[in-house]
């Protein structure tokens, strides 16, 4: 086991959350981002943390732009609901014709997630996304926040196929909760206190109206917290273990988008006859 760098007669598991130098108790100092060395814990520099990469979050802002032109789209001309809302099978009630993926309408899959009919409903999935995307796709970078955002947004629609496939559903709710879930793993990561940050709580908040209030897509909401979860989990890994990480972890969530698409497309109930 290593030992304290200032007390070599001491053994202990605790590393400086800066710059990695094994400390003892005696040489801890709390802080938001872990235990720091008593070096670290006076230095005046900022504190690097989610927030603190001097990166404009551009995929977030054209994120929020695309899902504002769709919703001004459909507000002049409501059919359009009915040719971007995911369901496994409906009838569209301008054309009286059947609709859906076990129709063969796959792009529901992806269109859904950029749909919204209700202004309250486009301004919080928007106001979660503006405040998720400044929060981590600056520690991320672009690409592997948008493989991140569109690998939960497709783990949404499959759960969404296994859990109420005869709904009409739309919204960026479950690319939403993706990203709540990749805060999560890099925050915990990084030693950052989740309760402190508001992590958890708002996650618990936010699942508390997911299971308690109507009309709120319950298999979209927990897929896309669990694929963001499991492919977060898996580009930090990357990042950890291997230099220049960005094209594996972009091909990583490429391929868990298209899992989660196919398994969608599988699990979805026929037409009934």
């Amino acid at each position: 086991m290593a030992t304290c760098y200032r007390h070599p007669n001491r053994e202990t598991g605790v590393s400086c959350s800066n710059c990695g130098r094994p400390i003892c108790p005696d040489c801890m100092t709390p802080t938001p981002v872990g235990m720091r060395c008593p070096e670290c814990s006076q230095q005046k520099t900022q504190v690097r943390n989610l927030r603190s990469m001097n990166v404009e979050p551009i995929a977030t802002y054209i994120l929020i732009a695309i899902n504002v032109a769709i919703f001004v789209g459909v507000s002049a001309n409501a059919q359009l609901e009915y040719d971007l809302g995911l369901t496994a099978y409906g009838i569209n009630p301008y054309t009286q014709t059947l609709f859906g993926v076990s129709e063969g309408d796959y792009w529901l899959l992806l269109s859904s997630g950029f749909l919204h009919t209700e202004l309250l409903h486009i301004g919080l999935n928007m106001l979660a996304l503006y405040w998720l995307g400044r929060m981590i796709e600056p520690a991320l970078g672009h690409a592997r926040f948008v493989g991140i955002y569109f690998a939960s947004l497709f783990a949404g629609a499959l759960g969404v196929m296994i859990l109420s496939p005869e709904d009409f559903t739309r919204g960026a709710s479950g690319a939403v909760y993706g990203l709540l879930g990749a805060a999560i793993v890099m925050a915990r990561n990084r030693n950052i206190n989740l309760m402190q940050s508001g992590l958890l709580p708002i996650l618990g908040i936010n699942l508390l109206f997911t299971f308690f209030v109507g009309g709120i897509s319950i298999g979209g909401h927990i897929g896309g917290l669990i694929g963001g979860l499991v492919v977060t989990y898996i580009v930090e890994e990357l990042a950890a273990r291997r230099r220049k990480s960005e094209p594996i972890a972009v091909a990583v969530c490429v391929v868990f988008a298209i899992g989660f698409a196919v398994a969608a497309v599988l699990v979805s109930p026929p037409t009934p006859v």
